[in-house]
Order: C-alpha cells, then sequence, then structure tokens
C-alpha cells in the first residue's frame, strides 16, 4: 500500500547541482541556466555544504555596475557592495547555508522556508555532506496524493482508533483533497481532536464534518 509521503527524503531531489568556492561569476550563471534554477549550493572538496548562492547574490554586479552610490546606500548596503564586486562563489555565497535532515518533517522544512524566506533547502547527512535538495514544490507534492489514499490513511489512523465500531460509525470520503466526515460517534467531544489529526494527514486540504451524536432512546 502506499504510505504518506512524511519526511524530506519522500520528495526531495536526490540529483542536484552544486559548485565549489572557486566557480566563477560566468559559471554560476551558466549552471543556474543549464538547470532552471535559482540558488546553487556550494561544496568543498569533500562534498560538504559551505554555503548557497543565488540570483539574488548575483544582481548586485548588475545593479552597481555603472553606478557610484552616496556615502548612505554605501553604509546601508555593504554586504551588497561586497558582492558586486565578487567573482568567485566562495565570495558570493550566502553563509553559513541553511540546510535540512533528509529525516525532517515536510511541516518543519515548510516552516524553515517561510521563516528564512528561501525556496530550496539543501539536504545534508549528519556530517554536513550534499544528499539533495528540497524545494517548495516539492513540498506542495503532497497535494496531488490521491483521494482515495488519503480516506484510507484517515480511516486506519484516526477513525479507527478515535471511533471504533460497533458504537460509532463513520464515514470517510475525499473529494480534491478535502476530507468529509460524515455519521454518528458516540462521544462528539472528540471532533475537534479528530481535525487535528485528520489535518496532519499529508494531503489534506481543508476537512469538514457532518457527524451526529449517539441516538438517545426515551426512558
Amino acid at each position: 500500500m502506499h504510505t504518506s509521503p512524511h519526511i524530506v527524503s519522500d520528495v526531495m531531489t536526490r540529483s542536484v547541482a552544486a559548485v565549489g568556492r572557486g566557480a566563477t561569476f560566468k559559471d554560476i550563471v551558466r549552471t543556474l541556466q543549464d538547470r532552471r534554477v535559482s540558488a546553487l549550493p556550494v561544496v568543498d572538496g569533500g562534498n560538504k555544504v559551505v554555503g548557497v548562492v543565488s540570483e539574488a547574490d548575483l544582481l548586485p554586479k548588475e545593479e552597481f555596475r555603472d553606478s557610484d552610490p552616496d556615502r548612505h546606500t554605501q553604509l546601508r548596503r555593504l554586504s551588497d557592495l561586497a558582492k558586486a564586486g565578487s567573482v568567485t562563489a566562495g565570495e558570493l555565497m550566502t553563509s553559513p547555508a541553511l540546510t535540512i535532515r533528509a529525516d525532517a518533517t515536510l511541516a518543519l522544512a515548510a516552516r524553515e522556508m517561510a521563516r528564512a524566506r528561501v525556496k530550496r533547502l539543501p539536504v545534508v547527512d549528519a556530517t554536513g555532506h550534499l544528499e539533495g535538495i528540497v524545494s517548495r514544490a516539492d513540498l506542495l507534492k503532497v497535494f496531488l496524493r490521491d483521494d482515495e489514499d488519503v480516506a484510507e490513511e484517515i480511516r486506519r489512523e484516526v477513525v479507527s482508533y478515535l471511533f471504533p465500531s460497533p458504537e460509532s460509525a463513520v464515514l470517510v470520503e475525499v473529494r480534491d483533497g478535502v476530507v468529509t466526515l460524515g455519521g454518528r460517534v458516540r462521544d462528539t467531544s472528540l471532533v475537534p481532536v479528530a481535525a487535528r489529526l485528520v489535518r496532519a494527514v499529508e494531503g489534506v486540504v481543508d476537512v469538514e464534518f457532518a457527524l451526529d451524536g449517539p441516538n438517545r432512546t426515551a426512558g
């Protein structure tokens, strides 16, 4: 049975372009263009990630190419001015690199990208050696998961534990990633718990409930 992709190694790209510290400005631009990416890991001779060089690191050379910035600009943008005069990856790169481990959760990868406002993260092993790269697009792949696959995981991992039969009878339907739980449950106080657990299933876009409490018979 297909299992939900939960960690970075499930979605990362393993064949990743990288450059060495000595890569020239033109080499970097050419590699970015050839691989159709916006950033590259910079590695040392042992394939250990030492930084990342991005399009943003290269643009100051064009921005300041024919300008003479005033003193205020010089003080405010010392880093960009330094990069404008740089010619190798080692001089241009952002270091230390923000990286992530292959066994990190997809949620953690998403939070790290959002916090740092980056589009991709180099994936490294315990010693910092490059294993791959994970991008925003890779993290979104979980939403392409088959609806019935999502439904089966919810039945198995959530419903069977929170609402076991015969006391409860819960139907799970998924359409375009939107989950609907319908039927009757013995304990409605567990519905908020179910909502949190269902939303944690990879590929779930939203959750809707049509659950009733147990039948009450007259005494």
